[in-house]
C-alpha cells in the first residue's frame, strides 16, 4: 500500500546534465526549458533572476524576482464569510534586465536553431557566477566564439553583473549587441504583446501563481545617459515602488558605434562594430534593483546610482573576487562532504547552494517557499522556512538565522490583528502571506494550520538555544513566545472527567497533513503547542533572573500578568494527545481511525497528487495523508516519545502517506533511519535530493523546492549523522547507510564551529573555531577539542526488514465497535461495483 518509490541512486540526465561535485553543468541546450530555468537560476535572497539565456529567447518562464515585491488583489469568495482572507498578494516579476541579444550579419543568434559546434553552460558552487561558452557557425559559414557570464551578488544585494564576450574565430562581419530592460509583467513577449485580457486565473493547481489583466507596473519615469539608463515604477494596487538601473562598459579592438534610450518599459543599449577575424568586442552590465513598500521612485534612483557609482570605481574582476570570498565562508561552515558518492554530493552542495541563494540576503524579509527562483505559490511564506530553513541556518549561518527570525517579529502586530478577527488573544501568524496579511482563501488548509504559532516559536525556541544569543532572545523572541502561547491558552478548552481529573483540548484545527482538516487534537499541534507553552513561560522567567529592567519593560509593553505562565503551563501539562492502545500509536487526530484506508497502491500512478484529481471531501473521507504529520512531530519533539512509540507510529503512518507534498520524504528518511528501516530512510532520502534536479514533482519549472532543500540537510545531519538537540543540548546516535563509507558535516553551536566525520567504526568530533564545548553519543559525553575526539560505534542502529511497511498496519483490524477497517480506492461513480473492499491486498472481495 505504501506509496515510497525507489529513487535510483542518480536519477539525472546525464546526457545533458553531466556529473561534476562542484558545478551544474548543461552540455546540451534545448532540453525542458522551464526545468533549466529553474536549475540555473542565480539569486541571493533579495534579487532572483531565472536561468534564461541571455538572448532572451527561447524560454518557458522568464522572470526577475525580488523578494517581498507584489501586487494585491481582491479575493472573491463565491461564498465569503466573516474572517475569510480578502487581499490576495502575488510576488510579480520586475523588469528583465538579463537580456543581452547578439546579431552576426544581422542574423539572431537562437539557441533553439543556432548551428552550435561547442557549447557548456556551468554555475560553480564556490563562485557563484553562471557561465555559458559556445561556438556558432552562423548560416553565412562564419564562426563567433561567445561567451557570457550572470552574476548575482551576495555581498551587495542590490547588484547584477552581466557580460557577453564576442569572438571572430573565422571570417569577419557586421556585430550588433542589444542589451535591454524589458517589462515582461505586463508585456508578455520582446515585441511588445501585452496582457491577452482574460480574467485572473482560476488555477487548477494551487501551487501555481496568479496571472493579471490589469496593467500592474505603472510606469513613473525613465532617464538615460550615454552610459546609464534608469527606469522607475509603481505597483498598481499595493503601491510598491520600483527603480532598476543599469550601466555599460564596452571593450573591443574595433571601432564601435553605441546607442541608448529608455521609454516607459523598455531600456536599451546598442552596441555595433564589424570585427575582423580575430577581433573581439566585450560588454559589461551592471544593474541595481530597489524596491520600497511607499519612498518615492527619486530616493530609489538615487540609491540605484549609489550601487552602481561602486561597481565603477572598483571592477567587475573585484566584484567576482568578493563573491568567491563569501561563498568560501558559506562552505566552510556549511559543506556535507559525501566521498564516494558523487551524484548525492553534487546534489547536496546543489540543495545547499539554493539555501544560500533564497536565504542570504532576505535581511529581514521572509523566505518565500520557491525563494525567487519562480513564482510559484505566489511567492508567499509558509511555515517551511521556520521548520525546514531555519534549522540548516541556526547550526551553519545564525546571523542568516537571525535576520530569518526577524522577519516574524517584524509581522507580529499584524498576526494581533488576525488573532482579534479570529477572536483570540495573543498573536495567529499568517499560513501563507507577503505583506503579514492572512493569503489563504481556502481556510481549511490554511488558516485552520494554528499549528504554525507553535513552529514560528519551535524556530526562536531553536535559535536561543544553539547559538545563546540570548539578547534576540529577550528582545525579540520572548514577545513572539508570550504571544502565541497566549494564542494556544485561548484557542483550547478544558474537559473535565467523571475521575475529577481534566485535559486540555484544541479543536477546529488543521495539522501538517492536509489532506485531514478542521479536526480534534490533531496530535502535531497538540504537542507543538504544548513545548510553545512550556518554552514561552520558561523565556519570561529567565529574562526576569537575567534583566529585571528588560522584564518590566517587557510586562507593561504585553500587559502580562505572572499568573499568565502558571495558566499556560497547566494547559502544557493537560494537554491532550490521543493514543489508540491496540494497535500502540497516537492518533493523527481525535477520528482518524474511523475512516477507511485510501489504498495507495491500487491507485493509478496518472492520479497522484490526490489534490489535483480528487474533491477535498473525497479526500478528507479517508485515512491518506499528504505529508508526515504525526512522524514530523516525533522528530521535532523526539525527548517526549519512547523509541517503541516512534516505531509503531512511523509503521501505521508511513504506508498510508502519499508523500504528495515535497515536504514529506526528509522527515520520513529522518524518522525511518532513527527507528531502523534503513532501506526506506535511503529511499526517502534520495525522493527528497533529487526533486527538482530530477524533477520528480514535475513542477521544478515553478521554482526550487527551497524547504525540501533544508530538509535534505536534516536528513543528513538529524537522520544519518544522527544528531539531536534538546534545550541546547547536543546528542549523536548515527545511521550511517550501508554503502556510504564516510559522512562529514561542520556545526556551529554558541560561537564554536566544530566538524563531525562518521565512519562505520566510529564519530570523530574536531573543534575548528571557538571555545571547547560538550557533545554526547549514545549517552557518552564528550568534549569536542582542536586534536580531535572519537567515539567507537559498534553499529548503526537497528536494522529493521522494510516488508511492514508495504501494507497498513491496522488493515483488516477490528475497532471498538467492532468495524473492519478496510481500504479501497474511489473510482468512477457509474460503477458502483468499482470500489473493491480489501482487509488483505491479496484478498480483493470479489462483488460480481
Amino acid at each position: 500500500m505504501s506509496r515510497r518509490r525507489a529513487v535510483s541512486a542518480d536519477p539525472v540526465d546525464r546526457t545533458r546534465l553531466p556529473l561534476d561535485e562542484w558545478r551544474l553543468v548543461e552540455s546540451r541546450p534545448n532540453g525542458d526549458l522551464g526545468l533549466m530555468e529553474t536549475l540555473f537560476a542565480t539569486a541571493n535572497g533579495y534579487l532572483g533572476m531565472r536561468g534564461t539565456p541571455e538572448e532572451g529567447r527561447d524560454a518557458e518562464s522568464h522572470g526577475t524576482f525580488l523578494n517581498g515585491f507584489h501586487e494585491t488583489w481582491t479575493i472573491n469568495h463565491a461564498e465569503s464569510a466573516f474572517g475569510f482572507a480578502r487581499t490576495g498578494q502575488t510576488m510579480i516579476s520586475v523588469p528583465d534586465s538579463s537580456v543581452i541579444k547578439l546579431y552576426v550579419d544581422d542574423e539572431p543568434l537562437l539557441l533553439s536553431i543556432a548551428d552550435l559546434e561547442e557549447y557548456e553552460r556551468w554555475i560553480d558552487f564556490r563562485e557563484g557566477v553562471l557561465r555559458r561558452e559556445l561556438i556558432w557557425r552562423t548560416p553565412a559559414g562564419k564562426r563567433v566564439r561567445v561567451t557570457t557570464s550572470r552574476m548575482v551578488s551576495f555581498p551587495q544585494r542590490h547588484l547584477a553583473l552581466m557580460s557577453l564576450q564576442v569572438e571572430m574565430l573565422d571570417g569577419s562581419a557586421p556585430i550588433a549587441v542589444s542589451s535591454q530592460i524589458i517589462n515582461r509583467e505586463d508585456f508578455r513577449d520582446d515585441f511588445g504583446a501585452g496582457v491577452d485580457g482574460s480574467p485572473i486565473t482560476d488555477k487548477a493547481d494551487p501551487r501555481q501563481t496568479t496571472d493579471f489583466t490589469h496593467r500592474v507596473l505603472e510606469p513613473l519615469q525613465d532617464w538615460h545617459s550615454e552610459r546609464r539608463m534608469l527606469l522607475g515604477y509603481r505597483v498598481a494596487r499595493s503601491g510598491m515602488t520600483l527603480a532598476i538601473g543599469a550601466d555599460h562598459q564596452v571593450d573591443s579592438d574595433a571601432e564601435v558605434e553605441q546607442l541608448v534610450d529608455t521609454s516607459a518599459d523598455m531600456g536599451r543599449q546598442v552596441v555595433r562594430a564589424h570585427l575582423e577575424e580575430g577581433q573581439s568586442l566585450t560588454v559589461r552590465k551592471a544593474v541595481a534593483y530597489h524596491s520600497s513598500r511607499s519612498v518615492p521612485h527619486r530616493e530609489l534612483f538615487d540609491r540605484c546610482r549609489r550601487t552602481l557609482d561602486r561597481v565603477r570605481r572598483t571592477s567587475f574582476e573585484a566584484q567576482h573576487l568578493e563573491q568567491r570570498e563569501y561563498l568560501e565562508d558559506f562552505w566552510r561552515s556549511s559543506d556535507v562532504e559525501l566521498p564516494g558518492q558523487p551524484a548525492a554530493q553534487q546534489a547536496t552542495r546543489w540543495c545547499l547552494f539554493q539555501l544560500a541563494q533564497a536565504a542570504a540576503r532576505s535581511d529581514q524579509w521572509g523566505i518565500p517557499a520557491k525563494g525567487v527562483t519562480g513564482s510559484g505559490y505566489e511567492g508567499h511564506y509558509f511555515w517551511d522556512s521556520e521548520i525546514y530553513v531555519v534549522p540548516f541556518l541556526t547550526f551553519t549561518q545564525p546571523r542568516w538565522a537571525r535576520n530569518a527570525l526577524r522577519f516574524r517579529t517584524n509581522l507580529l502586530p499584524k498576526a494581533r490583528e488576525r488573532a482579534r478577527e479570529l477572536n483570540q488573544r495573543g498573536a495567529l501568524f499568517p499560513w501563507r502571506t507577503i505583506s503579514g496579511d492572512e493569503a489563504s482563501a481556502y481556510y481549511a488548509a490554511g488558516t485552520a494550520q494554528y499549528h504554525i504559532d507553535a513552529d514560528v516559536a519551535y524556530a526562536f525556541a531553536q535559535y536561543a538555544d544553539v547559538t545563546g544569543d540570548l539578547d534576540f532572545q529577550h528582545r525579540d523572541g520572548v514577545h513572539v513566545l508570550v504571544e502565541t502561547a497566549r494564542m494556544w491558552a485561548d484557542l483550547g478548552f478544558w474537559r473535565l472527567h467523571a475521575d475529577g481529573g481534566a485535559s486540555f483540548h484544541i479543536n477546529g484545527v488543521t495539522g501538517p497533513d492536509e489532506y485531514t482538516t478542521v479536526v480534534n487534537n490533531n496530535m502535531f499541534t497538540n504537542v507543538m503547542a504544548r513545548f510553545n507553552l512550556r518554552r514561552a513561560a520558561r523565556a519570561v522567567r529567565e529574562l526576569r533572573a537575567a534583566d529585571a529592567d528588560a522584564y518590566e519593560v517587557m510586562k507593561v509593553e504585553l500587559e502580562l500578568d505572572e499568573m499568565e505562565l502558571e495558566q499556560w503551563e497547566a494547559c502544557a501539562d493537560g494537554m491532550h494527545v490521543a493514543k489508540d492502545e491496540s494497535l500502540g500509536i497516537h492518533l493523527q487526530e481525535d477520528r482518524f481511525l474511523e475512516r477507511e484506508i485510501w489504498d495507495l497502491e491500487s491507485t493509478p500512478e496518472e492520479s497522484f497528487p490526490l489534490l489535483l484529481n480528487f474533491h477535498p471531501l473525497v479526500i478528507y473521507r479517508f485515512q491518506v495523508l499528504k505529508q508526515a504529520d504525526v512522524v514530523l512531530a516525533l522528530f521535532l519533539r523526539g525527548s517526549e516519545f519512547t523509541a517503541e512509540e516512534k516505531r509503531a507510529d512511523f509503521e501505521y503512518y508511513d504506508p498510508i502517506t502519499t508523500g504528495d507534498s515535497s515536504l514529506s520524504a526528509v522527515v520520513q528518511s529522518i524518522m525511518a533511519a532513527e527507528v531502523g528501516h534503513q532501506k526506506a530512510a535511503l529511499d526517502y532520502f534520495r525522493a527528497g535530493l533529487f526533486v527538482d534536479l530530477g524533477n520528480l514533482h514535475h513542477n521544478t519549472r515553478d521554482g526550487v523546492h527551497i524547504a525540501s532543500a533544508g530538509g535534505v540537510w536534516n536528513a543528513l545531519v538529524h537522520g544519518f549523522g544522527g544528531m539531536r538537540h534538546d534545550d541546547g543540548r547536543i546528542s549523536f546516535d548515527p545511521r550511517l547507510p550501508a554503502d556510504w563509507p564516510e559522512l562529514s558535516f561542520p556545526l556551529t553551536v554558541r560561537g564554536s564551529r566544530f566538524r563531525v566525520r562518521l565512519v562505520r567504526e566510529g564519530i570523530t568530533f574536531t573543534l575548528e573555531t571557538g571555545e571547547e564545548l560538550e557533545v554526547s553519543v549514545r549517552g557518552e559525553t564528550v568534549t569536542v577539542t582542536a586534536e580531535g575526539t572519537t567515539v567507537a560505534l559498534a553499529d548503526q542502529g537497528p536494522l529493521l526488514n522494510d516488508a511492514v511497511l508495504a501494507r497498513p498496519v491496522g488493515l483488516g483490524d477490528e475497532r471498538a465497535d467492532g468495524s473492519i477497517m478496510t481500504s479501497y480506492v474511489p473510482k468512477d461513480p457509474e460503477d458502483p461495483w468499482e470500489y473493491p473492499v480489501t482487509t488483505d491486498p491479496d484478498d480483493i472481495i470479489d462483488e460480481s
